[in-house]
């Protein structure tokens, strides 16, 4: 076999003289330069015309591009993800600024707790007092802090409280309570039942009423006991009440009694002070019991005095025993006191305890009559009234028939 030969070597026995070059082309051949190119050929391969364009490298399984048009929903997935993680963020910060408001606490407001109530309508009973903002921010949040189920009772909160605030008042129940203070109740009485109270003492809210710390307008000079002029009634003791501030809520409320009643003028037309109108009505209010028997026990009260004769009132003595009824025996009635009215004339030194308005009333517009003596004579607790001593004998004997005696 003879390979190739060099046409300029001279000892190559091919005789090149009649070489002219490649052989021509056919007649229906395409010129070299004249094959179109695809300008959007991936690699600028010449193509025929009537061929199919070769696939892009991004057209081709598995590529990017092929992925996301056999695809969309992923697309959409990641859009529902990422929105839901921009909503879930964004509430949290929600949330966190519900739960700590700006700006401090405002004023106290007093919400009642229904038996029963759940999560769901003591939120929406706290937004509608504007304690918290959102009541859905707050059920929220207590699905992540392990809020205690609600006692029933009264409560009091700040509004623009904190949901923290919140949880710990409802940790520790209701902080709200009810103070009664029924008409015949005496200071050292009412100071027992307040020491009964959270964050109250006894003997504390005593030396409060006793010492002149807290006045009224109708004290004399020189007398530091708020006995008798404090209203009797209901009283609503809030979280951090202080016992002065109590005491000056009871005298504000006997001055509006005392107002609504008239006792300056009133006391002014019988020729008495105030003060000492308030005496007779704390001893009407323990001698008569009854508001039937009111009236004509401030008359015999008031009559004995015009005469100079000791009221001889067992509930005087009691007082001075410090007891609240009960019988009286001789022993008792040889007290040395100046509240022992068997002993001295005129009236004690103080009133003996709270009057009820109808007692002060009696007080003040007593009824005509002559009477100096009564005595009960009903289980009802109704008193007969007698202008002389053998009329009051007779009572007594009646009472004791009936075993009042």
């Amino acid at each position: 076999m003879t390979g190739p030969t060099d046409p300029t070597d001279p000892s190559d026995p091919t005789d090149h003289a009649d070489w002219s070059g490649p052989p021509a082309a056919p007649d229906d051949a395409i010129p070299y330069d004249a094959v179109p190119y695809d300008q959007d050929s991936f690699d600028g391969t010449p193509r025929r015309p009537g061929t199919a364009r070769p696939p892009r490298p991004s057209d081709r399984p598995g590529s990017a591009r092929a992925r996301r048009r056999r695809h969309p929903w992923r697309i959409a997935a990641a859009a529902v993800i990422l929105a839901g993680l921009v909503v879930l963020v964004g509430g949290y910060f929600w949330v966190q600024s519900e739960a700590s408001p700006s700006g401090p606490p405002g004023a106290q407001v007093l919400i009642t707790i229904p038996a029963g109530t759940g999560v769901n309508a003591t939120a929406s009973l706290l937004a509608s007092k504007g304690v918290i903002g959102s009541s859905f921010a707050f059920r929220i949040w207590s699905q992540f802090h392990s809020v205690p189920g609600v006692q029933a009772g009264p409560y009091a909160f700040n509004r623009n409280s904190s949901f923290a605030a919140v949880d710990q008042v409802f940790t520790a129940g209701p902080n709200v309570f009810p103070l009664v203070v029924p008409p015949g109740f005496t200071v050292s009485e009412l100071a027992d039942r307040v020491g009964q109270l959270p964050g109250h003492d006894a003997d504390t809210f005593l030396t409060a009423a006793t010492d002149g710390s807290v006045r009224s307008p109708w004290q004399p000079a020189g007398v530091t006991s708020l006995e008798g002029l404090l209203a009797t009634g209901t009283y609503t003791i809030l979280p951090g009440e202080t016992d002065r501030q109590l005491l000056t809520s009871m005298v504000d409320r006997f001055d509006t009694l005392a107002a609504r009643a008239g006792l300056a003028t009133g006391a002014e037309r019988l020729g008495y002070t105030p003060y000492q109108v308030v005496t007779v009505a704390s001893i009407v209010e323990k001698e008569g019991v009854l508001e039937k028997n009111m009236g004509p026990v401030s008359r015999v009260i008031y009559n004995r005095l015009d005469k100079g004769t000791p009221l001889q009132m067992d509930s005087t003595v009691l007082y001075a025993l410090g007891q609240d009824g009960g019988t009286v025996t001789a022993a008792d009635l040889a007290t040395q006191s100046p509240y022992n009215t068997y002993l001295h004339s005129g009236l004690p030194p103080t009133p003996t305890c709270f009057p009820s308005e109808a007692a002060l009333e009696a007080a003040l517009h007593p009824p005509h009559g002559p009477w100096l003596y009564f005595v009960v004579v009903e289980q009802d607790g109704t008193e007969a009234f007698s202008t002389t001593y053998a009329g009051q004998l007779a009572n007594e004997a009646l009472a004791r028939q009936r075993g009042l005696g």
